[in-house]
């Protein structure tokens, strides 16, 4: 709890410093004026859902979300489950159904694959963004995708196994190795931040990576993608080939598979662009 609470902090602090902006907060018991109301008011601005991916949580948007909502963009970041595209996506489709009006969805790494398969058919989600993440087609997986365009990720030999109550036969939860966290997730990140990134990771079910997607959301949906330069995750080549594959309006910029973190003004602007 101590580590979470420190993380949260520190990247609260480096959204003040960084960006220049504060967290929007209220007194307790006070209602939220109707530009940054989550659900129900009405909002002259799309709902941005932001939907972490695996070896993360909401909180590496803390940097991103202060300054939508100190725009007036209605912000919800979802709490992706990590366990399996299936039900992650299902709980992403039933959490977007519970928002009134246009949404402009955004995923990070995993969190692309989700939001690939939850918005598909969804009359109010008007954008994609994809923030160095999986936007897959049918019958593709996560593990296949790493592949594209002949790349190769670092991920798979790093990563520690650990299995959870419940697990299916086979399935099992995945972390990265701490020591090797942050030279493949966020090598251009204060190694003090990324130490607690690594501390406080949540883990994906195996499941995740080697279930198939179903038909994807970028074929009747606009999207919009960041591939990171530097990224060890996700091979760049692979994000290139799956941005250029979705017809997706693509910025380039030269930053590990966190640029949320690490340039957070580059995914705060293809966000807006997306948010038009």
């Amino acid at each position: 709890m101590y580590k979470r609470r420190s993380f949260r902090l520190t990247i609260a602090a480096l959204a003040v410093a960084v960006l220049g902006i504060g967290v929007v907060s209220f007194p307790a018991g006070a209602t939220p004026p109707s530009d940054v109301r989550p659900h129900g008011g009405s909002s002259p601005k799309p709902t941005v859902v932001l939907v972490h991916g695996a070896f993360a949580d909401s909180s590496g948007w803390s940097l991103v979300a202060p300054a939508l909502q100190a725009e007036g963009y209605p912000v919800l970041a979802f709490p992706n489950p990590l366990r399996g595209l299936q039900y992650d996506s299902e709980y992403l489709r039933r959490f977007l159904d519970t928002i009134a009006g246009p949404i402009v969805l955004v995923g990070h790494s995993y969190g692309g694959a989700v939001i690939t398969n939850a918005a598909t058919g969804d009359p109010d989600v008007k954008s994609l963004v994809y923030v160095a993440a999986y936007a897959l087609d049918e019958g593709e997986t996560v593990q296949d995708a790493n592949t594209l365009g002949g790349g190769q990720s670092d991920l798979g030999a790093n990563l520690v196994i650990r299995p959870f109550p419940g697990a299916s036969e086979g399935d099992a939860d995945a972390y990265i190795d701490v020591r090797a966290f942050r030279s493949i997730f966020a090598q251009d990140v204060p190694r003090p931040l990324a130490a607690v990134m690594a501390a406080s990771q949540r883990p994906a079910a195996l499941a995740a990576f080697g279930t198939p997607s179903g038909v994807p959301a970028w074929k009747t949906i606009p999207s919009w993608y960041i591939v990171a330069k530097q990224d060890r995750t996700i091979p760049p080549v692979a994000e290139r080939a799956m941005a250029s594959r979705a017809g997706s309006r693509t910025v380039e910029v030269n930053s590990s598979h966190v640029p949320m973190i690490s340039k957070p003004l580059s995914v705060l602007s293809v966000i807006r662009q997306a948010a038009r």
